[in-house]
């Protein structure tokens, strides 16, 4: 077997002065590793930086966080709610529309929407702060000194607060609204919850008892004025019956034209037996005589019927009467606009009734199918997951430091 040895290197340690030794001295002759071994001070000088900046940036922020978590944070209980909202008439749904968007559950999506933003919003919390003091509520005893609200809170601070305590969102997939509402204490969470689902349902009775008034009112309106016009039609017809004496112009004329007829026929029969009677008799025959005299008759009853309907000329010495026809022609817009008014105030009374029935089927009410409960346990705050998300934030804070030291040292 062949043994090799190979020399040991070794390093000459120059003396401070800078100067070598000279021959024969005594010179420190030290190894190579045993110099790389020999420096703890170099060492020390790399690990200590580390480790301070370790304490201070990772295990002094998730101390602190657990000492605040486990030992000050006041617990937080949740209540939480579900409502629905629905309607008595059915929606009706077009095949395009199911293919190509979303079906509203209930009918009542957008008055879901408006509760949804309603529970966020300032309004509820000026219904709600006077009843329930709102700032002693979120700023009371059982609250810490972090998580509470801090006090004087002006109304933009305390509905600020209120959003964080108060989560609420429209589930467009199932078509309810679900809320949860935080406090500090079980009752208080309970009394929140519920005073929440009365003002909801304040609102929603607020909007559809609107909705009701607008499209009713609208109606009652259009009747309102229908009932007018009739009302004018028909006074402005009894009017005209007591300056003319007459009922029914109408009828009257009828009546006339009948007994015009009527004389006519007479007046025909009349000269046809004349003609008769001048066939075998004289004319001074009193049979003749009868005959003429009765045509005479006729004929006077025929101008008199004809001065009254047309107004013709009266003869010499009659005193002018209006006619019938004038009297008719004055009675006839009267009659018409009276049947019109007749007719709209008709059809604003089904108008009135459709409206109602509208409004009645269209009403929205709110169905509160997972009331608000006590809760027992308090879920806020989450320790672990908070004292976590600590310490993993700040360990990835100072990994990122010590990487920029490092190359920055690199550089140098």
């Amino acid at each position: 077997m062949l043994n090799l040895r190979i020399p040991q290197q070794t390093v000459l340690q120059v003396p401070p002065n800078g100067q070598l030794p000279a021959a024969g001295g005594n010179a420190s002759v030290t190894p190579l590793f045993a110099a790389a071994d020999g420096q703890p001070a170099a060492r020390r000088r790399i690990r200590r930086p580390g480790l301070l900046s370790f304490l201070a940036i990772v295990a002094l922020p998730v101390l602190v966080a657990a000492i605040y978590y486990f030992g000050i944070a006041a617990d937080q209980y949740t209540a939480e709610f579900r409502l629905n909202l629905r309607t008595v008439d059915i929606p009706r749904v077009e095949p395009l529309i199911v293919l190509g968007s979303d079906m509203s559950h209930g009918g009542g999506a957008a008055e879901s929407q408006i509760v949804a933003q309603y529970i966020a919003s300032r309004a509820i919390v000026d219904e709600l702060d006077p009843a329930l003091d709102l700032r002693r509520m979120f700023a009371g005893p059982p609250a810490d000194f972090w998580a509470r609200l801090a006090l004087p809170a002006s109304i933009e601070d305390l509905v600020y607060f209120w959003k964080r305590q108060i989560d609420g969102f429209y589930d467009t997939s199932t078509g309810a609204i679900v809320v949860h509402v935080r406090a500090f204490t079980a009752e208080d969470a309970l009394r929140l919850a519920q005073a929440i689902v009365a003002a909801s349902e304040r609102l929603i009775n607020e909007l559809s008892a609107r909705a009701r008034r607008d499209s009713v009112g609208q109606a009652e309106a259009e009747l309102a004025a229908a009932e007018g016009r009739l009302k004018a039609s028909l006074a402005a017809i009894r009017e005209f019956r007591d300056r003319e004496g007459l009922i029914d112009p109408g009828k009257a004329a009828d009546a006339t034209a009948t007994l015009a007829t009527k004389l006519r026929d007479d007046w025909l029969k009349a000269n046809a037996e004349l003609a008769t009677l001048k066939a075998y008799m004289h004319d001074d025959a009193p049979g003749v005589r009868v005959i003429k005299a009765r045509i005479r008759s006729l004929e006077a009853q025929q101008r008199s019927l004809a001065r009254e309907m047309t107004g013709a000329s009266p003869m010499a010495g009659a005193a002018a009467a209006p006619a019938l026809s004038q009297t008719l022609g004055s009675y006839e817009p009267l009659d018409a606009e009276r049947r019109f008014a007749e007719a709209a105030y008709q059809h604003a009374l089904q108008g009135l009734d459709r409206a109602r029935e509208n409004a009645d089927r269209q009403h929205v009410y709110i169905e509160s199918f997972v009331p608000p409960s006590l809760p027992q346990t308090a879920l806020y705050p989450r320790r672990w997951r908070d004292v976590g998300a600590v310490a993993l934030v700040a360990l990835a804070v100072w990994a990122i430091g010590l990487l920029a030291l490092q190359s920055i040292r690199e550089h140098l």
